[in-house]
């Protein structure tokens, strides 16, 4: 026998029969905050689960997404996975108990922009990542896993074949940084003078004719170089030969003149500097500026700042050879290039030396060029988001990060084999160009979600 639910104010007489209880049972038990989104304290419109399972409304998740750039849970901050997708089901009752609320909210979505296109962008994501999820799970990947780890091994195979190719070429070109002068012979006494610049060929024969060797080039002064058997008579020419002889005697041997032989004579330094001046050039030209002011700080800014100079190929013999105090209008021009375009000043210290090393001043050159492109782009993320206020708190927290890792790097550095920091520097130096191109693409697309 079926009891039947009875309706009436407890007298007897007054029963009927309900006939949809359980539809009576639902509206006196559900309440709107049950089924609100915590976004927007608002009824969910195509509510949307996450795996913490947490609900959302496609179009606040979308703009959370958007502002954020992380798969992280609005609310408890857990991470994501995959592309979350409309829970029907809940989207099904939240229609049903609510249609009214429902169909005004999606009014107001369709006529609001800024809402559109944060869905668009949203759904363009959803679209990649499933793509992507594609072509990682085809064919193609899970049998070719075995090649693929072929040509990984091949790869790192050929990197150290080049970097011992690279080594053992440098042990040749760096004889006269280590070997000191008073052992040098006739021929290395020429090789030193020619490396000087174009116009010392003027003079290799007459130097090679007098057997000039170590010991007789540290007795030669002005006199003997503006007379015969020299007969220097450029003036420009004569004090660069002997403000680069002056170097040669305060060190013992030749000063590095170009990468190759700093990175003989200064391998940690060298290392250093190209980590740096790739992830904090502002900080890393400080460090120049107050502990290597004389060996690297001036003349890498008399190659980059020639402060509106008159004639700057006569001025660059003397400049580089001399290291004089730059002039307030190289100051002036180096600061606002310190301040705004950091890799600028790198890019022009690179170009200078085109002639020197001809395919390692363009990576040098398009690595800058990238890494300018990079920081506007976290620039124009800061702007767009408001929060430029940061800045600071950001500058600090860098300053730190790089300040530890420089410490880090000394106290591990001693112990690091040569062949494997030669790895690393060709890494950064050849390698990370490419990698900074994949970076600025996934930027250029980023940005190309925002636009209506």
């Amino acid at each position: 026998m079926t009891h039947m639910p009875l309706t009436g104010d407890g007298d007897p007489g007054a029963f009927s029969i309900d006939p949809d209880p359980p539809a009576r049972a639902a509206g006196s038990l559900v309440s709107e905050n049950e089924f609100s989104c915590h976004c927007c304290y608002d009824v969910l419109v195509d509510p949307t689960t996450l795996n913490c399972g947490h609900s959302f409304c496609r179009h606040c998740l979308a703009q959370w997404w958007e502002s954020s750039r992380k798969n992280e849970c609005p609310e408890c901050r857990d991470k994501w996975e995959g592309f979350p997708k409309v829970n029907i089901l809940l989207r099904d009752a939240v229609l049903k108990f609510f249609p009214g609320d429902v169909r005004r909210r999606r009014e107001e979505i369709q006529l609001n922009p800024k809402i559109t296109r944060s869905l668009q962008a949203f759904r363009k994501y959803g679209e990649e990542q499933a793509s992507r999820g594609a072509r990682l799970s085809g064919p193609r990947v899970q049998g070719g896993g075995f090649f693929s780890g072929v040509l990984t091994a091949l790869t790192c195979v050929a990197v150290m074949l080049l970097v011992y190719h690279w080594s053992s070429r440098e042990a040749e070109q760096d004889l006269l940084v280590h070997k000191p002068v008073t052992k040098w012979t006739a021929e290395e006494v020429t090789l030193w003078l020619e490396q000087l610049g174009p116009w010392a060929s003027l003079y290799k024969d007459r130097f090679l004719q007098e057997h000039v060797n170590g010991r007789l080039l540290m007795m030669l002064g002005d006199e003997e170089f503006s007379h015969q058997p020299y007969s220097m008579e450029n003036h420009s020419h004569r004090k660069a030969v002997l403000a680069e002889l002056e170097r040669v005697k305060a060190l013992g041997v030749k000063p590095p003149q170009n990468l190759w032989e700093y990175k003989a004579v200064n391998a940690g330094k060298s290392l250093f500097l190209l980590y740096a001046m790739k992830s904090s050039p502002r900080l890393t030209l400080l460090y120049l500026y107050l502990f290597d002011y004389a060996n690297t700080f001036l003349p890498f800014m008399h190659t980059c700042c020639l402060g509106g100079k008159a004639d700057p190929e006569e001025e660059d013999v003397l400049t580089k050879s001399l290291l004089e105090e730059p002039s307030w209008r190289q100051w002036t021009e180096f600061l606002v290039k310190f301040c705004l375009l950091p890799y600028q000043l790198i890019a022009e210290f690179a170009w200078d030396w085109l002639a020197v090393h001809y395919w390692t001043s363009r990576f040098v050159i398009v690595n800058a060029m990238l890494l300018s492109l990079l920081e506007g782009f976290a620039l124009w993320r800061l702007w767009v988001r408001s929060e430029l206020r940061t800045l600071p708190q950001r500058m600090w927290s860098h300053f730190w990060k790089v300040s530890m890792q420089g410490v880090a790097v000394a106290i591990v550095w001693p112990v690091i084999p040569q062949f494997v920091c030669n790895c690393l520097f060709y890494w950064a130096l050849y390698f990370n160009p490419i990698i900074n191109i994949d970076l600025v693409v996934q930027q250029v697309l980023r940005l190309d979600t925002r636009m209506p």
